[in-house]
């Protein structure tokens, strides 16, 4: 999905953050400074700063402006987290950058079988492509993902996205990537990116250690009712 400026900035200032760039308790530039500096207006700033607060990096000071917070926590942010590649998404987690991030793809083209013929509309044996994504951080599994989706979909065009949350155990391969125990429980992410008429667009099953993040968010926009 195409990245917003509000999030390329917020990734950009988180980097700092969690690398020391910008230590705690440290003040960042005024709105107006930080709208000059990036070529962006002071509302999409605006939009920056409600995301760093809502990923627990910074806190305000009513008439001073925004702080870097002492104990900075790692937050997942949804649907923001969905307009980033998995690179820039870990690399911005991740205390020393990019340098120490290792992102592995997999795609391959699939015969579907009934359950994901019936979720796509499609025959039973027609071709389905399977995307598996793996993400390390210091050599340290942080998560995995399988996703399907018909060939040549441009998930840009999805206007819905449906997220389930919950502990559950992994599947086998994820198991293994994530380094799980038998009977371990992981948080677990089911995915549907629609269109608004219902049709689906890709589904995907994301597994991240038990620990690895402090809290999960949801964002959404609401529709005033008449």
């Amino acid at each position: 999905m195409t990245e917003p400026a509000y999030v390329r900035i917020a990734g950009e200032i988180a980097r700092d953050i969690r690398s020391g760039a910008l230590p705690a308790r440290t003040q960042l530039p005024s709105y107006a400074e930080l709208a000059k500096r990036h070529n962006v207006s002071e509302i999409v700033i605006r939009g920056v700063r409600d995301l760093l607060l809502s990923q627990g990096l910074v806190y305000t000071i009513e008439r001073r402006g925004l702080f870097v917070a002492a104990r900075p926590t790692l937050v997942r942010i949804s649907p923001e987290r969905q307009m980033e590649d998995p690179e820039v998404t870990f690399g911005n987690e991740a205390a020393g950058g990019d340098d120490e991030v290792r992102i592995e793809r997999e795609s391959t083209i699939v015969q579907a079988d009934a359950e994901l013929a019936e979720t796509f509309g499609i025959g039973p044996g027609d071709d389905i492509e399977h995307i598996t994504v793996a993400a390390s951080e210091y050599g340290k599994p942080t998560s995995i993902s399988d996703s399907y989706q018909l060939p040549g979909t441009n998930i840009a065009e999805a206007e819905q996205l449906e997220e389930i949350l919950a502990d559950r155990p992994p599947s086998p391969a994820h198991a293994v990537w994530l380094e799980v125990a038998s009977g371990e429980l992981v948080k677990n992410v089911q995915q549907r990116f629609l269109k608004n008429d219902g049709q689906v667009l890709m589904i995907s099953d994301v597994s991240y250690p038990k620990d690895r993040y402090d809290s999960f968010v949801f964002r959404m926009n609401l529709e005033p009712q008449p």
